[in-house]
């Protein structure tokens, strides 16, 4: 299951972007009153990449779609697995999972049924040939996915020939993750198959024709709880309720997600009444801070809002490209993490709310441990390390070695309020132990897209990536998962990690059924990953809404699986 890069988001682990610009072209309302359940107007400061799920890496792309679609499993907002379209969760108590031996290696064979009532937007049924498609689009080689690991788990894929909702999936090995589908998306075999088969033997082909670019608003395209009626790129997109949603209709008749990139210009389309509540993707959290003490002094927006947080999986961090000759030593890569006081940056920019990440793994994954390197702040071990390096003092009081001044570019998505002060005081705290940074910014669009996928940040990369409880971060720190032109640019590892023990950890702990020693085995990932510093830990971001005072039915799930993929279950009272 990949995560998602801000977001982007995401791999086992999923990228959320915030993408701020200034909207144009709407006007405000001169007058506000709360949304009824005839529209709900959502402003995210994320732009989407594309619609298809299979293929879609933003967070911004992925909330949309589950306004729209839904997936085999999932995780709700009580962390629990449960199924979405599947009829029953296959277990060994079920008897509907069972362990063999094919040729003298053991395989996990799991029997899957999609709900009877399950079709398409144009009333389609939805079948096993759905999920086959997205199976072998995910699995080619030819096509750009966040990861392939769960694509390529699934070694056969045998349909019921007298039930097409019926199918055996055969897995490469025993692993206890089976019924992990919550990032297999599936595509609608009656549009998307001839387009595939067109297109599946050109790199990069598919995603050019598929019908989710070509023709985004086919209702065929979708089975969620709302379809998609109308899309503008960098505008906005409109959903109406889905009349062949097979759960409880959608109590709201349409949702609008528009599309304000500048998160200030956000800010100020809600209190305007331009938008009735802003997701997860959008203000930051030292906008909603000061948000939040406007409400508590003001009765009118009392009765407007109603700010909603919840601790999450979401992770602030640097990725070191560790083919920079300067990144490449270990000791520069820790002399940059204790040259910064990091407890001070949280505090001075979130009032300590959003807490010093150590690693990777938040403090509420089952997987977290404590018990690794720590990197208080201290400056004058940052110095002795760059004195060890050979990167000395000049009379500027910045280093150099061998007449090579000590500088790196530090790149993150541009016109994000927070990101931009978090990148001054980092430019501020190196230049004090002799560091120069240059600051370099993109717009989301190409710096998640383009930059980060390909690899091409020279130094340094500030994002964000948002997982689930109990996600094995594979997509990010397995040799496998380094992206490069020969695997099509997909995986996530965008430092370039290359870490036997980790492997080692990765390749045991899918097949580990005992929850004890999974843990142990993640616990060899985060000591080496905190030993051997691919990426500099900054702070884990809680997960914040703004929603109108009279929504109900709406909660913040905590992980990479978005509140929206429970749409059908809000309301406007």
């Amino acid at each position: 299951m990949r995560t998602v890069r801000e977001k982007f988001q995401v791999a086992r682990f999923t990228l959320l972007i915030v993408m701020p610009f200034l909207m144009l072209g709407w006007s405000s309302k001169t007058s506000w009153a709360l949304p009824t359940n005839k529209q709900l107007t959502i402003g995210i400061s994320s732009e989407f990449e594309t619609l298809n799920a299979t293929i879609a890496q933003t967070a911004a792309a992925l909330y949309i779609y589950d306004l729209a679609g839904r997936t085999l499993t999932s995780i709700n907002a009580d962390w629990q697995w449960h199924c979405h379209l599947c009829k029953v969760m296959p277990s060994f108590d079920n008897g509907l999972v069972k362990i063999v031996e094919k040729k003298g290696e053991k395989k996990l064979v799991a029997q899957w049924e999609i709900i009877k009532d399950a079709r398409w937007g144009d009333g389609t049924p939805v079948t096993a040939y759905d999920m086959q498609l997205a199976w072998e689009v995910g699995k080619s080689a030819n096509v750009v996915t966040g990861e392939k690991e769960q694509y390529e788990q699934v070694e056969a894929f045998i349909i019921d020939p007298k039930n097409p909702k019926k199918f055996t999936i055969v897995y490469d090995r025993p692993r206890y993750d089976y019924y992990e589908f919550a990032t297999f998306y599936l595509l609608p075999n009656h549009i998307e198959r001839p387009i595939w088969e067109k297109t599946k033997n050109s790199l990069g082909a598919y995603e050019k024709q598929t019908a989710y670019s070509s023709n985004p608003t086919n209702p065929g395209l979708y089975h969620g709880p709302y379809v998609i009626k109308e899309v503008k790129l960098g505008s906005h997109v409109v959903l109406e309720r889905n009349p062949y949603f097979y759960g409880k209709p959608a109590k709201i008749d349409k949702i609008i997600v528009r599309i304000i990139r500048n998160t200030q210009a956000l800010e100020a389309n809600l209190l305007s009444g331009t938008i009735d509540m802003v997701g997860e993707l959008g203000i930051t959290f030292d906008q909603a801070l000061a948000l939040e003490k406007r409400i508590e002094k003001d009765r009118k927006l009392q009765n407007r809002f109603q700010i909603k947080y919840r601790q999450g999986m979401v992770y602030e961090h640097i990725d070191l490209n560790l083919n920079n000759p300067i990144l490449k030593d270990i000791r520069v890569r820790r002399a940059l993490v204790y040259a910064v006081d990091r407890e001070k940056l949280v505090q001075a920019l979130f009032a300590g709310k959003q807490p010093v990440a150590m690693h990777n793994t938040h403090p509420l994954d089952p997987y977290y441990t404590s018990d690794v390197m720590k990197y208080p702040y201290d400056p004058k071990k940052a110095a002795q390390l760059l004195d060890a390096a050979g990167w000395k003092l000049g009379k500027n009081k910045m280093r150099e070695k061998a007449g090579q001044p000590l500088s790196l570019t530090l790149m993150t998505t541009a016109e994000n309020k927070t990101r931009e002060l978090v990148q001054v005081f980092l430019q501020n705290e190196w230049k004090k132990v002799g560091i120069e940074i240059k600051l370099k910014n993109e717009p989301p669009r190409v710096f998640l897209g383009e930059t980060l996928t390909k690899r091409k940040f020279p130094a340094m990369a500030m994002y964000a990536n948002i997982s689930s409880p109990g996600n094995l971060p594979d997509s990010i720190l397995h040799s496998k998962s380094i992206p490069t032109k020969e695997n099509g640019y997909s995986g996530q590892n965008f430092s370039g990690y290359r870490n036997r023990a980790t492997d080692a950890a990765f390749d045991k702990v899918r097949t580990e059924f005992d929850p004890s020693k999974r843990k142990a085995l993640m616990k060899i990932v985060q000591q080496e990953y905190t030993k051997n510093l691919p990426v500099i830990p900054l702070y884990y971001r809680a997960q914040l809404a703004v929603i109108p005072a009279n929504l109900k039915g709406f909660r913040i799930t905590g992980h990479q699986f978005d509140s929206a993929q429970a749409a059908e279950d809000w309301y406007l009272q």
